[in-house]
C-alpha cells in the first residue's frame, strides 16, 4: 500500500498543472506538454491549440502552455457564451499565467490569439517576457471601415455581421466556413482539419469574437508595450492590396511600439505556421532564443 502510494505522489508530481486542475476557469482551459521555458501558445478565432502540432514538434526544449478557449474547437462555450469575449480570455489567461507562478512566459498568438498576446502585455507589465503576433493587426476594424464613418457606424455594421454569423447553420454555414478557409489556408490538404475546427465552434461565440476584434482598437496599447514584438503576416489573401501596402498599413498599426519587428511572409495565407511552416519554425527559434 505504501509503495502505491509513493508511486501515486511521483506520477502526480509529475503531471501538467492543468491535468492536477490547479487553474480552473470557465472561459479555457489549458493543457501542458514539454519541459524548459515556458511558452504560452494562444490559437485564433474558432481554431485549437491542434494548430501548433507541427511547431511544437519542431522545437523541443520549452514547455508549451496550449490555451484553448471555451466555445471553438468542440469545447463547451462556458462563461463565453454571452457577452463580450476578447477582453475577459485576456484577462483569463493573464489569470492563469499569474496562478501558475510562470516566469515572464514569452506568448506566441495567431489571429485573435495575437490581439489577446498585445492585451496581456500592456495590461499587465512584467507578467511576460516578449511576444510574437501572427497576422493580426491591432485594430481590425482599419480594414472594415468606409472612409469618414464613424465609430458608431463601424459597431452597427459589425452588430449586423456579428448577428448574421451567429444565425448562419446547415449547409450554408458549412459551405461559408469552407469557402472562408480556402482564403486563410493555402495548404489545400490542410483546411479540413481548420474547417472542421469552425465547424465545431460555437456560431454565438465566434460571432461575438469577431465583433469584439472589429470594434477594439488596442492601437494606443501597442504604445504601452515596452517588452520585445515580433510580428509576422502576409498579403491576405483576395485583398486588392499590394505588398507595400499592406506593409504600410502594418508599419502604422505598430509605430508606438518601435522595438516591434515587423516581417512580411510572402507565399503564405492566414495560417503561417501551416502554409510555411520551415519560415515560421525559424522565426520563432530566434525569436524564443533571443534575450529579452
Amino acid at each position: 500500500m505504501l509503495r502505491f502510494l509513493a508511486v501515486l505522489l511521483v506520477a502526480l508530481a509529475a503531471a501538467p498543472a492543468a491535468a492536477q486542475g490547479a487553474f480552473a476557469s470557465d472561459r479555457i482551459g489549458v493543457t501542458v506538454t514539454g519541459s524548459g521555458p515556458d511558452v504560452i501558445l494562444i490559437p485564433g478565432l474558432s481554431s485549437s491549440p491542434e494548430v501548433w502540432q507541427s511547431t511544437i514538434a519542431a522545437l523541443p526544449g520549452y514547455r508549451y502552455h496550449l490555451v484553448h478557449v471555451s466555445g471553438f474547437a468542440g469545447r463547451p462555450a462556458g462563461a463565453n457564451a454571452s457577452g463580450p469575449v476578447l477582453a475577459p480570455v485576456a484577462g483569463e489567461i493573464a489569470r492563469y499565467i499569474s496562478e501558475s507562478h510562470l516566469d515572464r512566459p514569452a506568448i506566441v498568438g495567431h489571429s485573435m490569439g495575437g490581439s489577446w498576446a498585445i492585451m496581456i502585455a500592456a495590461r499587465h507589465p512584467g507578467l511576460v517576457s516578449k511576444i510574437m503576433v501572427i497576422d493580426m493587426m491591432p485594430y481590425l476594424g482599419a480594414m472594415f471601415r468606409q472612409p469618414g464613418s464613424t465609430d458608431a457606424q463601424l459597431e452597427a455594421s459589425a452588430a449586423q455581421l456579428r448577428a448574421g454569423l451567429a444565425a448562419s447553420a446547415g449547409e450554408q454555414r458549412r459551405n461559408a466556413t469552407s469557402s472562408m478557409i480556402a482564403t486563410m489556408v493555402r495548404t489545400e490538404s490542410a483546411r479540413p482539419a481548420i474547417v472542421a475546427q469552425g465547424l465545431a465552434s460555437d456560431p454565438a461565440v465566434s460571432a461575438q469574437g469577431f465583433y469584439d476584434l472589429m470594434v477594439t482598437n488596442l492601437v494606443p496599447e501597442v504604445a504601452t508595450i515596452r517588452v520585445p514584438m515580433l510580428v509576422l503576416y502576409v498579403v491576405p489573401a483576395g485583398a486588392p492590396l499590394t505588398p507595400e501596402q499592406i506593409d504600410n498599413y502594418y508599419r502604422i498599426s505598430y509605430r508606438g511600439a518601435p522595438q516591434a519587428v515587423l516581417r512580411r511572409v510572402p507565399d503564405s495565407y492566414h495560417f503561417i505556421m501551416i502554409d510555411q511552416p520551415a519560415v515560421f519554425q525559424d522565426a520563432l527559434r530566434g525569436f524564443l532564443a533571443a534575450r529579452p
